[in-house]
């Protein structure tokens, strides 16, 4: 099956917004053997929306769009839709009970009534439903077998959709065929790392160079550490599974030492799942960080079940009255050193009853550095049930990278105090 993309909304070809979607469809489709083979970009105007639509259900005959489900004036996807079917839009009077039912649910208030337009739909069409916005999207389908399917513009309500109810009736499609187990696909994995740079990397997985056992290997570097992506393409799923787990136990074999997750799993998920499995507790004590430890940490859903809380010690008074830090100590050592950093710990620790204290304080620049405590300088201290440590990284990059790797590092630290040897 080939499918194009359309991609709406005048903020696109402006570039005011970075289309994501078009890109995730793809992913999507390749991961189940369905390959895009265009994609197009048009403003709100429907003359250009018709004219894109009538092209590409020539050429494919299979259409996803995404953006113009809104209530507004420029949100014409749907009436566009009709005009290119040469149907009547329509109101479905069960999609607008519903979504009056599922306004009032979430905001208390009743729904404007610009919202009605949202259930204007071509005639004939079937709604999908969307659980995660208040625009439904629909599924056309012509008497020769062409459809369109559209989704929302929001990257949250789009991709929410597309698993929900779009992926279910292409993958639908393909089993009448009878092609699905056959088809060849495109499966990607990633392994995460942290902890190790990328050059290092290459040097343990040397032998490997650009593929592990024929899987090709990409190294994707971020502030968080380096990313392992795997890809296999063209055979079929069962075959692309097998190969990206045979390669996966080679990474797993050379540098699982610094492996925390994969896809886009959360260090902090990780450090979470491993305090719940010990029934452990953790608390934060960040300078530097200015609370960014506690927001990865409490991001996460169940996250209550272990963080107790955080303190903010940016000024030393802080660090004093709220975490015991002592004076003599700031004095003699600085605010940014290994005594104070461990104090912090300590300290968090003692005073909100955790089994696990992080302390973290830094210089996160682009000024406030020494020739002795340079801008990227951070220690960090972890107090816990089962000792105490201490690190002083030099972080490259500006503010945010610095304090993005310093809430990383901590994060991993206590990973590794958990981890079983």
């Amino acid at each position: 099956m080939q499918v194009e993309v359309i991609t709406i909304g005048d903020e696109l070809l402006l570039g005011y917004t970075v289309d994501s979607n078009s890109a995730h469809i793809g992913r999507a489709l390749a991961a189940v053997g369905v390959r895009v083979v265009r994609r197009t970009t048009v403003g709100d105007d429907p003359d250009d929306i018709v004219s894109a639509l009538r092209a590409a259900m020539e050429r494919t005959g299979a259409v996803i769009t995404t953006g113009g489900l809104g209530p507004t004036a420029d949100d014409r996807t749907h009436e566009s839709i009709a005009l290119a079917l040469g149907v009547p839009l329509v109101l479905r009077e069960d999609a607008l009970a519903t979504l009056r039912e599922r306004w009032q649910g979430r905001t208390g208030r009743p729904m404007p009534e610009s919202n009605v337009r949202q259930c204007m739909v071509p005639d004939g069409s079937t709604l999908l439903d969307n659980t995660h916005g208040s625009a439904p999207g629909v599924w056309c389908e012509t008497a020769a077998g062409a459809w369109v399917a559209t989704l929302p513009g929001v990257p949250r309500e789009m991709r929410g959709m597309l698993t929900d109810v779009l992926l279910p009736r292409v993958r639908d499609r393909l089993a009448r065929t009878g092609t699905e187990e056959t088809l060849p696909v495109v499966r990607a994995r990633t392994v995460r790392t942290t902890g190790i740079a990328e050059s290092a990397l290459a040097d343990h997985l040397a032998e490997f160079k650009r593929a592990v056992h024929d899987v090709p290997l990409a190294y994707l570097p971020g502030v968080e550490g380096v990313d392992l992506r795997l890809t296999v393409s063209g055979v079929p799923s069962d075959v692309a599974d097998g190969m990206l787990d045979r390669a996966e136990r080679v990474l797993l074999e050379r540098v699982g030492d610094w492996i925390y997750g994969h896809d886009d799993e959360d260090l902090a998920a990780v450090v979470l799942r491993a305090l719940k499995a010990h029934s452990h507790t953790i608390a934060v004590a960040e300078s530097c960080t200015g609370g960014l430890l506690g927001a990865r940490l409490t991001a996460i859903p169940g996250s209550s079940h272990s963080v107790v809380g955080g303190v903010i010690a940016y000024d030393n008074r802080v660090k004093e009255s709220l975490l015991g830090v002592s004076a003599s100590l700031l004095d003699a050592h600085g605010a940014v050193s290994e005594a104070v950093a461990r104090a912090m710990a300590a300290g968090v620790r003692a005073r909100l009853g955790a089994d696990v204290g992080v302390g973290i304080t830094g210089v996160a620049g682009p000024s406030g550095g020494s020739d002795e405590k340079p801008v990227g300088t951070v220690w960090i201290a972890i107090d816990s049930v089962t000792g105490s440590q201490a690190v002083k990284p030099v972080f490259p990059g500006d503010r945010a990278d610095i304090r993005a790797r310093a809430a990383q590092m901590a994060l991993d630290l206590v990973r590794r105090s958990y981890r079983v040897p």
